[in-house]
């Protein structure tokens, strides 16, 4: 009779211990489905948007120099003084005024090493520098240097640099425009599916994109073309959008 009476209480206990797992394994169950629906409830877009602007600002930098040896070094700092003469005057007479130059003082670097070829040589070299907002008449002046280089002055320009000083201002414009163009591409991803697009869950900003007119050339680090006067501004948004 005794081991009757255990043997009912382990078959009660094995009926409740089961009974409880199937409870837990339920809830597990109902969890697992929950979690699946909110993913399906929610879809991820990257929208972007383009604008072509204009440069309002320039940088052009620019060099002068004269070669000397040491014995012709006094000679030579008369010149580069004459030199500048000649800068300041080409520039004053294409209307920029010599407040508007940077010109740095005189540096000298060797250029030649052997003494057997001849006198060691040494480079006397000043940097010129200006920053412009008319962009047109400085792209011009730089085209146009004959002037100096007839006069006798060693002068060699780099390319110049070309800015956009409301880039900020130009991004924030931009992001509504982003987010609308990936509600866009959302709503037309869900088109056939039953579904709407909902409100916005979340957004991520991207790197602005800063290239010339019609180009690919992208990075994930964003880039900022000053090559051109003409560029494009693209940004882009990654955002998530509940679905209905």
């Amino acid at each position: 009779m005794d081991n009757q009476k255990q043997s009912f209480g382990a078959f009660v206990w094995a009926g409740l211990i089961l009974g409880i797992c199937f409870i837990i394994a339920a809830g597990l169950g109902s969890y697992a489905f929950y979690t699946v629906k909110s993913f399906d409830n929610a879809l991820t877009v990257t929208g972007s948007a383009k604008k072509q602007i204009t440069s309002d600002l320039v940088k052009w930098r620019s060099t002068f120099s004269r070669n000397i040896t040491l014995d012709t070094i006094k000679d030579g700092y008369a010149l580069m003084k004459l030199d500048n003469t000649a800068v300041i005057a080409f520039f004053a007479k294409n209307g920029i005024e010599e407040g508007d130059l940077t010109i740095s003082p005189v540096t000298m670097n060797q250029i030649s090493w052997d003494r057997n070829q001849g006198p060691i040589e040494y480079a006397l070299t000043q940097n010129v520098e200006i920053q412009s907002t008319d962009v047109e008449k400085i792209t011009q002046i730089a085209k146009n240097t004959e002037d100096l280089i007839n006069a006798g002055v060693i002068f060699s320009t780099q390319a110049l640099e070309y800015y956009y000083t409301k880039l900020p201002e130009a991004r924030i414009e931009l992001l509504s425009e982003a987010v609308q163009d990936a509600q866009n591409r959302a709503a037309k991803l869900v088109e056939y599916s039953g579904k709407s697009v909902g409100s916005l869950k979340s957004a991520s900003v991207g790197v602005v994109q800063l290239m010339p007119v019609n180009s690919t050339d992208v990075s994930d680090y964003g880039t900022y073309d000053t090559s051109t006067i003409e560029k494009e501004i693209m940004v882009t948004v990654r955002t998530q959008f509940v679905l209905k």
